[in-house]
């Protein structure tokens, strides 16, 4: 009885789920139909992203470049189109849109960088989850596919999976040997910098308004690779 109770509560939060998202539909149709077409693309996104970590060969799993177009289809999509459909639905031009997208995807990407480096370094309770939950759960991140260019006898341990501890301790030996962490730190700078230029190429404004709006997107570039939680 308590199961079906459970079930019960979680349909009906699906449902109401499904309920906002129609209504958030019905409103932005009246107002621009292309962010109306964003939104579409995001939940289409974030199916796509979930299928790739569930259906991924053996290869895909240890390549980087399919790491990060997962990446963006489940983190940054929802990010930088987001950041978009603000700026058309205040009536900007085209490129400032394209600026906008530029640095949600950038933002997003730095976030998750270093989202996978809090993953081993992190506390479940500064994370809200359990520590190493990603490998625990054979989700491989960039700080293992940068450790396994050093060390490709890592490959060995993602094809056979972490199901075992033992994987798990010998795949982070590797890691503390290697400079994983350090390069994925590195990249989510990178993305980090490009998010902050997107924002300096805006064009220019005496709005104090609008200059103080400026300082806080960039203040948050710095404060995404420099979190702890």
């Amino acid at each position: 009885m308590d199961g079906w109770k459970s079930n019960f509560h979680l349909w009906l939060a699906v449902l109401a789920g499904d309920f906002l998202l129609s209504r958030a539909c019905v409103a932005l149709a009246s107002k621009n139909t292309e962010v109306v077409s964003l939104l579409a693309t995001v939940v289409e996104h974030l199916v796509t992203g979930e299928t790739m970590q569930m259906t991924t060969s053996s290869d895909e799993r240890c390549s980087m470049e399919y790491y990060m177009q997962k990446t963006y289809y489940k983190t940054t999509s929802l990010i930088s189109n987001s950041c978009k459909a603000i700026t058309l639905l205040a009536g900007h031009t085209a490129e400032v849109s394209v600026l906008a997208f530029d640095y949600g995807k950038n933002l997003g990407l730095a976030f998750q960088l270093i989202n996978d480096v809090l993953d081993f370094t992190g506390t479940s309770a500064t994370l809200g989850k359990g520590s190493l939950s990603d490998i625990r759960h054979g989700i491989v991140t960039a700080p293992i596919l940068y450790a396994m260019e050093e060390f490709p006898q890592l490959r060995m341990l993602v094809d056979r999976g972490f199901d075992d501890p033992v994987n798990v301790e010998i795949a982070l030996d590797y890691l503390g040997k290697s400079r994983g962490m350090q390069r994925t730190i590195e990249l989510a700078r990178k993305h980090a910098i490009l998010a902050s230029a997107a924002v300096d190429s805006l064009p220019e404004s005496s709005d104090e308004e609008v200059k103080r709006s400026r300082r806080a997107l960039v203040e948050l570039t710095h404060r995404v690779i420099t979190r702890t939680k």
